[in-house]
């Protein structure tokens, strides 16, 4: 999906890729990312429904309040130092510095930030695994 808008935008602008290395690295560790959280979303889901309120609930919220259509040094102070804690507005940054070269966020803290989460995703997937929390039998 997302490589079908890039090359249709290829007729309108003229895009040139700040560094093709961390955009891949952003898109995998957000890749990541996401299917950790979509792992601990499914252990927890009783039902196929119950999948789509993590979605709809957390992750749209969080993607419109990332910083994905306006920069977030827009905002008034309280909301810019709440977005800091909004993890997609660290891969949106990291992305947006890959592709573009400019940034909210400085980019060592974006990755830094992804990486944390990945870790304590990962930690909290593994107790969950070895607790057999979900799992059927």
């Amino acid at each position: 999906g997302g490589v079908v808008v890039t090359l249709v935008s290829l007729f309108f602008s003229d895009l040139q890729i700040h560094s093709y290395g961390l955009t891949l690295l952003v898109v995998l560790l957000t890749a990541l990312l996401f299917a950790l959280a979509g792992f601990i979303n499914a252990v927890f889901a009783n039902s196929f429904d119950d999948i789509s309120i993590v979605p709809t609930f957390v992750l749209t919220p969080l993607t419109y309040l990332g910083g994905v259509f306006y920069s977030v040094a827009l905002l008034p102070e309280f909301w810019r130092d709440l977005s800091l804690a909004n993890p997609v507005l660290y891969m949106v940054n990291a992305f947006r510095y890959g592709l573009l070269g400019a940034s909210d966020i400085q980019i060592g803290t974006a990755l830094a930030i992804i990486l944390l989460f990945i870790v304590v995703l990962t930690a909290f997937s593994l107790e969950l695994l070895w607790r057999g929390v979900g799992i059927k039998s």
